[in-house]
């Protein structure tokens, strides 16, 4: 299979944990026998210095011409102040969502058993944690019309949603919970909102083609209560834009490190794939940062290009890095290894240079000894 893939590596660490995900990825290639082109693209701080936009015209291009984009991170923190600064980062994610129609976000959250102290859950609610957050990705208030009076005391943000846009991630998240446990949620706040009434119309009529999978609806602030009390109870969630940012960054806290998650934008034409971690400027260029997110997010790239068991074989690497405590300094302070020796493994995990046998000397030369 021969595929091309844009690469926006973004800001901070974005590049460093990016280039984890291309050493697997290339990996993968070699062992199974696929070619993988990567064209490299700017967005964030970088591309602001040198075109002085944040999401160049070239950046689009590519990507709708690409079969996926394996994205980074980008960064606002330079321009948190400047609310009309056109050049700040942040909207050009809004733009590159809407310009590509990714409007289907899908957000994996699972746990690992050798990781369970860094929770803030005790271990107990944590085991068998294993749920996708679907958020819709291109409608709801973050597009709606905004309005600030003249006089800058009242502002509004409109919410609008559509039956099309509530249908088409609908058919996705049905699909992917027959694939799975047969278990849908629905998370809205149909009890105030009548964008929330519009969503439970649309799924109540959605869910009567999928009459094997069992739906619940939930309001979102029990939601979110019930993330943290039971999330083993959850499978399947389906949400709005807002709900769905809010309950992602919830989720991720309960799994001990944001650095773990992956995430993946499904479109109209093609699919982005992401991890769920901040550009974490602090680290950046010290090569301590986590690439599990990213390399889980290039796994999730592969599945959506039908290479299950390619993707299986990625998720087998992690899970071996981390079941032997080769982790990085988000997860373990001072036993920690560096983002590049944590790529390097499970590449050769997948090109099956790692037996059963661990030499630990060897390894351990690459370990960071910053403390």
């Amino acid at each position: 299979m021969e595929k091309n893939i844009t690469v926006i590596a973004g800001d901070g660490i974005g590049p460093e944990v990016t280039r984890q995900a291309i050493k697997v990825l290339d990996s993968v290639a070699h062992q199974y026998g696929h070619v993988f082109n990567y064209t490299h693209c700017l967005m964030g701080l970088e591309a602001v210095e040198r075109t002085g936009t944040p999401l160049p015209d070239e950046t689009i291009e590519s990507c709708l011409n690409s079969d996926a984009i394996l994205f980074g991170a980008i960064d606002n923190l330079q321009y948190e102040n400047g609310e009309n600064d056109k050049s700040r980062p942040e909207p050009s994610l809004l733009k590159l969502r809407k310009s590509l129609q990714l409007y289907a976000n899908m957000h994996p959250v699972t746990t690992y058993p050798s990781l369970q102290h860094l929770s803030p859950l005790k271990a107990k609610q944590l085991e068998g944690v294993n749920f996708i957050i679907f958020r819709e990705l291109t409608g709801g208030i973050y597009f709606g019309h905004k309005e600030l009076s003249s006089d800058g005391a009242t502002a509004s943000d409109v919410c609008v949603y559509t039956k099309p846009e509530i249908e088409r991630i609908a058919y996705i998240a049905f699909k992917y919970a027959r694939r799975r446990k047969r278990k849908l949620t629905l998370v809205d706040k149909a009890n105030v909102l009548e964008t929330s009434r519009l969503w439970r119309r649309v799924v109540e009529a959605v869910a009567k083609e999928y009459a094997d999978v069992q739906v619940d609806y939930m309001f979102v602030d029990y939601a979110a209560t019930q993330i943290l009390l039971n999330p083993k109870q959850f499978d399947i969630i389906l949400t709005e834009n807002m709900f769905g940012d809010i309950l992602n960054d919830e989720a991720n806290a309960i799994v001990g490190s944001p650095g773990l998650l992956p995430s993946a934008s499904i479109g109209t034409v093609t699919a982005l794939f992401e991890p769920v971690h901040i550009t974490y400027p602090q680290a950046a260029g010290r090569d301590i940062a986590n690439p599990v997110g990213s390399i889980l997010s290039a796994a999730m790239l592969l599945e959506y290009f039908g290479l299950m068991q390619e993707a299986r074989h990625v998720r087998e690497g992690v899970n071996w890095t981390l079941k032997n405590n080769f982790v990085t300094k988000d997860i373990d302070s001072i036993n920690f290894y560096f983002t590049s020796t944590i790529g390097e493994l499970v590449a050769d995990f997948v090109s099956h240079k790692i037996t059963g046998e661990i030499n630990v000397g060897n390894i351990e030369l690459r370990k960071s000894t910053i403390i």
